[in-house]
């Protein structure tokens, strides 16, 4: 029976924005920026904006990973971590912040863990400051050695391993080094290290129930730091057998993840999950270093042993393997001032907060908002209709997605569509223009980039934006000029995020709805037909992932048959927001609902 879980918090929607404004009370050399709760970035306190004379390396993701990652703010390590949401990707305007607010003439280094929504993120972030004359480079970190080569576009896991490219490229930073000199250091670090995690527990989302998926004497091999499924459920077994295991694994000449032979030398990291306690820990890595010595026959430098990137309260560890050489013992000992490497803290308290850097040419200050028609247009009454049942019918389908999610993701795409839908009905009264269709709908990406967060927020911003670029370049919007939108949408969701028809994501129902509506008002069709008829193509689309292969996203770590007779929660938003805005238009057109 699974319970509510019990959490030492207030409101679970301030647990970031709290655990951020405790961790620079306790530690003088760190501070945020002001802009909570949408920006959530610490940074280091003797950091001035636009004079730094290093490089300034910057990482983050999404919160539950505690102490990672600013934890690692600190000199020799990261100049400023930003934090999304419990497991969701913090948006992009919060990555710029940091980028603004820390970044001199030496450039910047973003490290980001190999997950779909920080890579876009953090792209579209790197993106943009280059476009600002900010010099950029960013490092992804595919650690994972659990599972089998991934299928698709995704790529292996972001894990632990993360936290020793951060103190190497960190560490080369501090030395001075160029931009293109600390990014290649990183790389290079990137490329020699692996790491495989075992859990006891599935970790509990604050506010959330303790999901009973693994029994008292299981344990599962392989589980993500999000609590997504691993490669096996097993029986519990003694923590020597279980490290004799995953080295093998992480070793493995097999799939030939990590460089690392008889003779080579070696770092190892053994990382607690969240709620291990220290002494098993140790007990862990006091089997992993003869294993790796005698069994092996590689040389261990150096071992590191703590709670280091956590998954929440999550029962269990990681180990993380690092080839040595002469120049990454260097970089990992080198002095770092950052608390959860871990070191004490020294100095005066500087004040905690630090203002959020402006834009350098912001579109619209913070206090000012779109003026509404005084009156709408018959196109504006409809579009109104529209907006309101589409995120009407995502409201009431929260707990459905959740539910769907907890079995093929991370149990969130309900709530993160919902705090969307919930702020595009709070703006559109008072931000959106809604005789100008075209400007409704870039707000409405503004809307989504703001309160979303994570890999779906990214994805229909970018899908707004893309809509919006079609459709500013007529003056009338008519029916085909909505299919020609809707098209150039998919397009950019595609061009960006990787998938297509068959990848088991949200475009397996745009996709078909956009055929049927191109192929329905060719054919001469009315347009409110054409757009029923075409929500019921994205309605069966999405019903059809459910016999398909994830290829992209978190599913894309799944066993297919875990995924069989579950449908994708991100196909089944778009189906039923797309279905609900058909119905609105028939309704306000014909006076009729279906």
């Amino acid at each position: 029976m699974a319970l509510q879980g019990k959490k030492l918090i207030n409101n679970p929607d301030d647990v970031v924005t709290e655990f951020i404004e405790g961790l620079v009370e306790t530690y003088p050399g760190l501070q945020y920026l002001d802009g909570f709760p949408q920006i959530k970035v610490v940074l280091r306190a003797d950091v001035q904006r636009g004079s730094y004379d290093k490089v300034a390396v910057i990482s983050g993701g999404g919160s539950g990973h505690e102490p990672s990652h600013a934890g690692f703010v600190g000199p020799g390590m990261l100049t400023a971590a930003v934090s999304g949401d419990v497991f969701a990707s913090p948006p992009v305007d919060s990555i710029l912040a940091a980028i603004r607010a820390v970044t001199g003439p030496m450039g910047c280094l973003l490290i980001v863990k190999n997950y779909t929504g920080d890579r876009l993120n953090f792209g579209l972030a790197a993106e943009q400051a280059k476009s600002e004359g900010y010099k950029m480079e960013m490092v992804i970190v595919g650690d994972d050695c659990a599972l089998p080569p991934p299928r698709g576009i995704a790529g292996r896991r972001g894990l632990a391993g993360t936290i020793l490219v951060h103190k190497v490229a960190g560490a080369a930073a501090d030395a001075g080094l160029s931009l293109a000199e600390v990014a290649a250091e990183a790389k290079h670090a990137s490329e020699v290290v692996g790491t495989m995690g075992v859990a006891l527990s599935v970790c509990t989302l604050p506010g959330q129930i303790t999901s009973d998926r693994l029994g008292p004497r299981q344990m599962e091999l392989g589980l993500g730091i999000h609590g997504e499924p691993g490669v096996a459920v097993v029986e519990l077994q003694p923590v020597d057998v279980v490290v004799e295991h995953v080295l093998k694994q992480i070793l493995s000449q097999e799939t030939q993840y990590l460089p690392v032979t008889r003779g080579c030398n070696a770092v190892l990291l053994v990382n607690g999950l969240g709620a291990t306690p220290i002494m098993e820990l140790m007990i862990a890595a006091r089997k992993a270093v003869p294993e790796l010595q005698l069994v092996y026959g590689i040389a261990v430098d150096r071992v590191y042993t703590g709670t280091l990137m956590t998954s929440l309260d999550m029962a269990g560890l990681s180990i993380t393997i690092m080839k040595s050489g002469e120049s990454i013992l260097k970089r990992l000992d080198a002095p770092t001032k950052a608390p959860a490497w871990p070191v004490g803290s020294e100095g005066n308290r500087p004040p905690a907060k630090f203002p959020v850097p402006l834009p350098p040419s912001p579109s619209m200050k913070d206090d000012e908002i779109l003026a509404p028609s005084q009156e709408l247009s018959k196109q504006g009454c409809i579009l109104e209709a529209v907006i309101e049942a589409s995120a009407t019918e995502i409201i009431n389908l929260m707990d459905s997605l959740n539910e769907w999610d907890s079995k093929v993701g991370d149990g969130d795409c309900g709530s993160t569509m919902y705090r969307g839908a919930t702020a595009i009905l709070e703006d559109m009264k008072k931000r959106y223009p809604m005789n100008d269709a075209a400007g409704t709908i870039n707000e409405i990406g503004a809307t989504i980039r703001r309160v979303m967060g994570g890999t779906s927020g990214i994805l229909y911003a970018i899908l707004c934006k893309a809509a919006y670029a079609s459709l500013k370049q007529s003056s009338t919007v008519t029916a085909n000029k909505w299919a020609d939108a809707l098209e150039a949408s998919i397009a950019a969701v595609s061009k960006y995020g990787g998938a297509s028809a068959g990848y088991r994501t949200m475009l397996d129902a745009l996709i078909p709805a956009s055929a049927v509506l191109k192929q329905r008002l060719e054919a001469g069709d009315d347009p409110v037909t054409a757009f029923i008829a075409s929500s019921e193509a994205a309605s069966a689309g999405a019903k059809s992932t459910k016999q398909m292969q994830a290829k992209a996203g978190r599913s894309s770590y799944i066993a297919p048959d875990l995924l069989a007779s579950i449908p994708d929660p991100g196909a089944m938003a778009a189906a039923a927001w797309y279905r609900a805005a058909a119905l609105a238009v028939k309704n306000k057109v014909h006076g009729s609902k279906s």
